[in-house]
């Protein structure tokens, strides 16, 4: 029986219509294809491809297509998935299979037939019935993966069925305030009873996971850091104190790193620990027993203690990076600035956060730098890339091997070589400070030393100081006594020191009454940041 014949003595169905009208040109197109062309629903469409298969309308290619697709979600990078697509097209002929450049298109059969559609047991049940016969404990995925292996079972089939089924499975990971992220060993799953009340089968859940993280504490180093922070949080917090990082990395004998990671670990695993910021830059943490009345005097404790101790440095600190960035800002010319859009609008456009591919000191994915800008040389020449960082203080070799490894093990101007990681070419980085050791020695491979500015040019880090940005207003006409050192000391905040520069370049001789405004418009923040150190020295502590 020929196509049209066949289809003329069908039952009307208007999606059959569209999909047929679609194929008519005789092209072959994946389900996906076919979606976007007929703006059809996903069920509609794959029920009605089958359908068409079925009664012999159309031929399906024997083995499905991969196609690779990227998402870009913001500051998280892209992401990429591939995902198989059968192909279709119509059997004006009555044909049992044709070849279409390669590939080999069949008529309905059971031996065609997905597994996933069929009457076998697919991946999915094999996957569901073994989480539900061993209801009384939590696994891995990578664990069930291996009970599985043997019947085709892969990680990714796991997690692709847990999805479909989140209602009947328990899923944790590692918590952040907008997602979850897999263990090394993958998800711990276990499976919820149906026949109990949910809060109480959910509770029994968690109780098997909690379980199950225990017995694996005693062989991962990571988890048990993770307890011992949880037990030191949970202590402080009966003592209605909140604890601080710097204690813990102390109290635990850890690296920064280490700190770091094992209480970000804690604050996902166990959502009864909480968080606080202060002053937007030092974390404490707490349980969430602690009363508000507890907890609003235990946060004025600590900031008391903050401000006798960072409040003038910090202030000065963040100055100062307002100094290089107005400099190169105003005399970098036919530059490329990079920007990047932050949330709230608080943060300068133009300083840049980057992905980082292994963590870097207390970085773990990502760091800040404070300019980023392109600049070519000739016509036919490569851009180069300048990489600005910025430092109060003393800058040692340890800064600036800080700031180089961050270049190197960035996404944006990092790059695998024969020999390890590196730079990439073109990529200069810059590094800002007020003063540097100038008595440091570093010693190279060949047992021989170099001065640090040397250290520096060897690596290809330029190094600016304050007498560079001195020397400029110098040569403005500005009297000596005015130095952007000074300016960082009198401003408030970063915005005034840029006000404060500007006025002073644009009017040298009136410098010192600009200086002079300053201090006396600013007095009662010194008068507060004085007080505070005074009461440091008499002993006053929280």
């Amino acid at each position: 029986m020929s196509f049209v014949v066949k289809y003329l003595m069908a039952p009307w169905h208007p999606t059959q219509d569209k999909i047929l009208a679609v194929l008519s040109d005789g092209e072959p197109r994946t389900s996906r294809q076919i979606l976007m062309l007929t703006n059809l629903s996903k069920p509609s469409v794959w029920g009605a491809l089958k359908r068409c298969w079925k009664n012999g309308y159309v031929l399906r290619s024997e083995e499905p297509v991969f196609e690779s697709f990227e998402k870009f979600r913001g500051r998280k990078g892209t992401s990429k998935n591939t995902r198989g697509y059968y192909r279709y097209i119509i059997n004006s002929g009555n044909l049992d299979s044709v070849r279409i450049d390669g590939a080999k298109f069949v008529s309905f059969s059971e031996e065609h037939l997905d597994s996933r559609g069929s009457k076998k047991t697919s991946k999915a049940q094999l996957i569901m019935h073994f989480l539900e016969e061993h209801s009384n404990s939590a696994y891995f995925s990578t664990q069930i993966r291996d009970a599985l292996e043997d019947k085709g079972v892969k990680t990714r089939d796991v997690m692709a069925t847990i999805r479909r089924y989140d209602e009947l499975v328990y899923v944790r990971g590692y918590r952040s305030n907008d997602r979850q992220t897999p263990f090394r060993e993958g998800f711990l799953l276990t499976w919820i009873d149906q026949e109990k009340p949910r809060e109480i089968a959910i509770e029994e859940a968690i109780e098997r996971t909690d379980k199950a993280l225990l017995d694996r504490s005693s062989t991962n180093p990571v988890i048990e850091r993770v307890h011992a922070v949880r037990d030191r949080v949970l202590a402080s917090s009966k003592l209605r104190e909140l604890i601080g990082m710097s204690y813990l990395q102390n109290e635990l004998g850890l690296t920064e790193y280490e700190a770091e990671n094992a209480v970000d670990r804690a604050l996902q695993l166990y959502p009864d620990l909480r968080e606080t910021k202060l002053f937007g830059a030092y974390r404490y943490f707490y349980h969430e027993a602690l009363s508000e009345e507890e907890f609003n005097a235990a946060v004025e404790m600590k900031e008391n203690y903050i401000r006798k101790v960072k409040g003038r440095a910090n202030r000065i600190g963040h100055n100062w990076e307002a100094v290089p960035e107005w400099f190169i800002d105003t005399f970098t010319t036919g530059a490329k600035f990079w920007t990047q859009k932050h949330r709230g609008d608080r943060m300068d456009p133009r300083r840049i956060t980057i992905h980082l591919i292994k963590p870097v000191g207390n970085r773990r994915r990502n760091a800040e730098v404070d300019r980023v800008w392109e600049v070519t040389p000739g016509v036919f020449a490569q851009p180069i890339t300048y990489v600005l960082e910025c430092k109060w203080g003393l800058v040692r070799k340890r800064h600036i091997d800080d700031f180089f490894e961050v270049l190197k093990w960035s996404k944006e101007f990092g790059t695998d070589t024969p020999k390890g990681r590196q730079v990439r070419q073109g990529v200069i980085g810059v590094f800002a400070g007020s003063s540097f050791d100038t008595r440091e020695s570093v010693v190279l491979e060949d047992e021989s030393k170099v001065s640090l500015p040397a250290y520096a040019q060897r690596i290809n880090v330029q190094l600016l100081k304050a007498v560079d940005f001195n020397q400029k207003l110098r040569d403005r006409g500005v009297e000596r006594k005015i130095t952007v050192q000074r300016i960082c000391r009198i401003s408030k905040d970063e915005q005034e020191v840029r006000e404060i520069i500007e006025q002073v370049w644009n009017r040298p001789d009136s410098a010192k009454k600009i200086m002079s405004n300053a201090a006396k418009k600013n007095t009662q923040v010194y008068e507060f940041e004085k007080m505070l150190e005074e009461s440091r020295k008499i002993g006053y502590s929280t």
